[in-house]
């Protein structure tokens, strides 16, 4: 049972106060589960003796039914970070999405850094990413600064810190979208041509820097990603069966040489067998030659741990190339080529895919040998190329009965 009192009241009949102080309530709420005493609510503020009696009966309601939770004092900077903790350590999300998390929490916390989690309402929450939209971020800031809001917030409710979830029923501020934005997001992303391709490829022949002919050629063949080729390993190419094994990702934030990291791929069907042909095969062959020379010449200083692209200075010999290393190469091959220079490395992988349509590969095969389980833009180059095919076809057949 609950004891409703005036805790504040200094008359001597408390039954007649005349003080106007409030009413409050104090019940047990159950034992403390090192010490075995009772532990006890208190709460006060009431004007009316039914205000207390009211509130004191939901609580007894909430304890019955087993759904009464003590909120902490925590504040949403302690809390956020001891969720950021739990999530790293499930061992199932990979060390840059651990990073991704963690430049979000940056981002609430401009906004409830020090405020306590009980205390911050789903105004203040949804003041918070209107501002982020005022203050000029991108759509996916905004949208990952939420999803990782979201996760904190409900973890509090999971361990009974908080009742309530501030970030239900609130709405990311959509951003309008300009005609030239529109405009890009309903074309295709940048790809070459065969001839386009077969260009670029002589031009590495003829003027690339040192692996650049035999990189460029991989990524086009097999349409891995950069990733995945500066992980590369010579232990994951079988020369007899022409495969290129595809298990692990370069992880490199700060470009520092020294302090890259291997990790699990994109996705689990990222991890996937490509078969390769002759040309890729001859060509990785001389590059393996070459790359002994290296080795024998830094033998003493060699990081020898197998990778297929390798760093050949004598400054980090045998450390494996970085991703805007190949970026840069590939810009540098574009300019000499007079070709597209918004084209990436990443291109590589729509290209492949266009000349797998155009070559007759079904969509799922494409898929699998790309390392996707879904992925649109993939979809929308074979769409669009099989398409053209089947205009062509038509075109021929028309021309062909216009001739008979």
């Amino acid at each position: 049972m609950a004891s409703i009192y005036r805790p504040r009241c200094k008359c001597k009949d408390k039954k007649k106060c005349k003080c106007g102080s409030s009413w409050a309530f104090i019940m047990d709420i159950g034992k403390d589960p090192k010490t075995g005493e009772r532990k006890q609510k208190k709460q006060g503020g009431f004007r009316t003796k039914k205000e207390a009696e009211a509130a004191a009966a939901i609580l007894k309601n909430e304890i019955n039914q087993g759904v009464y939770v003590k909120e902490s004092d925590v504040i949403f900077e302690d809390f956020a970070y001891e969720w950021l903790s739990l999530y790293e350590g499930t061992g199932i999300v990979k060390e840059s999405t651990v990073r991704i998390r963690r430049h979000e929490i940056k981002r609430l916390s401009d906004y409830f850094a020090k405020l306590k989690l009980k205390d911050i309402t789903r105004r203040q929450y949804q003041n918070a990413l209107n501002d982020l939209k005022k203050r000029g971020y991108a759509q996916n800031t905004i949208d990952g600064a939420h999803r990782t809001g979201r996760m904190i917030f409900k973890k509090a409710v999971e361990l009974e810190i908080l009742k309530k979830d501030p970030t239900e029923y609130t709405q990311v501020p959509r951003q309008q979208k300009t005609i030239e934005e529109l405009e890009e997001q309903n074309g295709l992303p940048n790809y070459l041509e065969k001839e386009e391709l077969k260009h670029f490829l002589a031009i590495a022949k003829k003027f690339g820097l040192d692996q650049d002919y035999p990189i460029f050629l991989l990524m086009a063949y097999t349409g891995v990603r950069a990733g995945e080729l500066c992980a590369l390993k010579w232990r994951d190419i079988d020369f007899e069966a022409h495969t290129i094994s595809i298990s692990k990702t370069y992880y490199n934030p700060t470009n520092n040489r020294k302090e890259y990291k291997l990790l699990t791929p994109k996705t689990p069907t990222s991890v996937r067998m490509i078969d390769i042909d002759e040309t890729v095969i001859n060509e990785l062959s001389k590059h393996k030659l070459a790359q002994k020379q290296t080795m024998m010449k830094y033998r003493d200083i060699y990081h020898n741990e197998d990778y297929v692209f390798a760093s050949i200075d004598e400054e980090l010999p045998g450390y494996p190339l970085y991703i805007k290393k190949i970026e840069n190469r590939m810009r540098r091959l574009l300019k000499i080529a007079k070709l597209n220079l918004e084209l990436t490395p990443h291109s590589l992988r729509h290209t492949h895919t266009s000349l797998l349509a155009q070559a007759g590969v079904s969509l799922p095969q494409i898929m699998e040998r790309l390392g996707h389980k879904d992925e649109d833009t993939t979809k929308d180059v074979y769409l669009h190329v099989t398409k053209e095919m089947k205009k062509e076809a038509s075109q021929k057949f028309k021309e062909l009965m216009e001739n008979l």
